[in-house]
């Protein structure tokens, strides 16, 4: 998961707005904090002293091993290329790599609640077809299989007129455990592989909590069909053991 979410490679650009939230050492007799001392009474002004030096350093740069450190502590702030934080709030979820939001948020985007900042939502159903159309979010798009997603998603890629506002994309399926959650890391991997690192298509990127199975009870209108037709419906075993060979 952190091959696919951040890499060592982080440009200097990217790495100083991220120091101004680190907490900086309490211990007056820290590394930084000497180094501060000393850079404040030669040379004030100089910002480049106040950053953390690694051992053996004589410089302000970062060794790997720094990087690392700084990306494992925040990089959950911001969204998969680094330029600014998430805007739907998030909640804690199976997958601890991955950005879940509540059913209550998923309505809020659908009211457009969040319209003067987001230009799309693709909300993507990675359930099996007979799932989908037996009822599904309004607008949602199935994508149930890998190369689905590299079509729909890569082939052309959603890009804002406005470039102030966001593209966002949002998956589940019935329980978001496994299939949703599996899709939302497949884009990111192939995201990052077609663009130069840390620039994305697609950078933020959310998995609705409980799936379609919470959703659904508590936002009906939202809905179409109003119903819930389960993977392990009686009627469609025979849909199920097709799209899971198609899926292995």
């Amino acid at each position: 998961c952190r091959q696919l979410f951040r890499s060592p490679s982080m440009p200097t650009s990217v790495i100083r707005p991220i120091l101004k939230r680190i907490d900086r050492p309490q211990d007056r007799d820290t590394p930084v904090k000497t180094k501060r001392r000393r850079s404040v009474a030669g040379t004030p002004g100089e910002e480049v002293a106040a950053e953390p030096v690694g051992d053996g350093e004589t410089s302000g740069s970062f060794c790997h091993e720094e990087i690392e450190n700084l990306l494992a502590n925040d990089h959950r702030e911001l969204i998969g290329d680094y330029s600014k934080a998430y805007l739907l709030q998030t909640v804690e979820g199976k997958h601890q790599d991955l950005k879940y939001i509540s059913p209550e948020m998923m309505a809020a985007v659908l009211t457009g609640q969040f319209s003067s900042l987001i230009e799309s939502c693709v909300i993507v159903d990675c359930r099996y077809p007979y799932e989908y159309e037996g009822g599904h979010i309004k607008g949602a798009v199935n994508l149930p299989m890998e190369q689905d997603m590299e079509e729909f998603l890569l082939k052309k890629p959603i890009v804002p007129f406005d470039t102030s506002k966001r593209v966002i994309v949002i998956f589940h399926c019935e329980f978001s455990s496994e299939r949703g959650p599996r899709m939302c890391r497949f884009l990111r991997e192939k995201d990052r592989a077609c663009n130069e690192y840390p620039h994305l298509h697609y950078p933020e990127l959310y998995v609705l909590k409980g799936g379609y199975r919470e959703f659904f009870p508590q936002y009906q209108t939202h809905c179409e069909p109003q119903d819930y037709r389960p993977m392990h419906h009686e009627d469609f075993k025979e849909d199920l053991r097709k799209f899971r060979l198609k899926s292995r």
